[in-house]
């Protein structure tokens, strides 16, 4: 019997994820360099320790540039994106039914707690969260387990009694190898991606109550 639903949060509950890849994409060509998509999607629920865009201009392609001002002009113009972005399709309903049906509800994001307040207070949905574990919170972010691991453990449940919500195949690694049921909603960037892990597709989320998913 699930007893906690556990989020991811970047891609998963807004898309900041196709943001960042236009952003980034955008930049790059500026300097006649084409980011694909298979190259971003290393850093994609994951750190930047395997694939880094801020610095990948430099370390690979030897282009002469202020890392620093390029960092502060990408995260600018992130943020004016995100300006208009709100939840993904059916996250409030599905938050509000798991409420209202006595779930747990947890956050496991490789993002910094500072970086996911801004947007539990943008949006208005921190009172629905029963614990948040995040890159400050742990040693190894996605795809390794720590993270619903660590949720688990704050929500009291074991893993069969929980289920995930994700979109990138770095967070759905992590939450199989947790033992957690998995459904992955995947976004306009991570739809184009493969998939290695056993876990529940969902195209639609908002055409799904909290019912349905339980009945997968």
């Amino acid at each position: 019997m699930i007893k906690a639903l556990i989020f991811d949060f970047d891609g998963t509950i807004i898309d900041t994820e196709t943001a960042w890849y236009n952003v980034f994409k955008d930049a790059y060509a500026q300097y006649g360099v084409e980011l694909s998509l298979a190259t971003y999607a290393k850093c994609l629920g994951t750190n930047l320790q395997t694939f880094n865009p801020y610095t990948y201009l430099v370390t690979h392609h030897h282009i002469q540039l202020d890392v620093e001002a390029f960092q502060t002009s990408i995260q600018q113009r992130h943020a004016q994106w995100m300006e208009t972005e709100t939840l993904r399709p059916g996250i409030l309903t599905l938050l509000q039914q798991a409420k209202e049906a006595g779930l747990k509800i947890g956050l496991a994001s490789s993002s910094s707690r500072q970086w996911i307040d801004v947007y539990m207070d943008r949006l208005g949905i921190r009172h629905y969260f029963d614990c948040f574990c995040s890159a400050d919170t742990v040693t190894n972010v996605k795809p390794d387990p720590e993270l619903y691991l660590q949720a688990l453990e704050q929500l009291g449940v074991e893993a069969v009694e929980a289920m995930a919500i994700e979109d990138s195949p770095n967070g759905a690694q992590a939450a199989v190898a947790a033992g957690l049921y998995t459904v992955v909603i995947p976004n306009e960037i991570t739809k184009q991606l493969p998939f290695n892990t056993k876990h529940h597709t969902v195209t639609a989320l908002e055409q799904y109550t909290i019912h349905d998913l339980l009945a997968t």
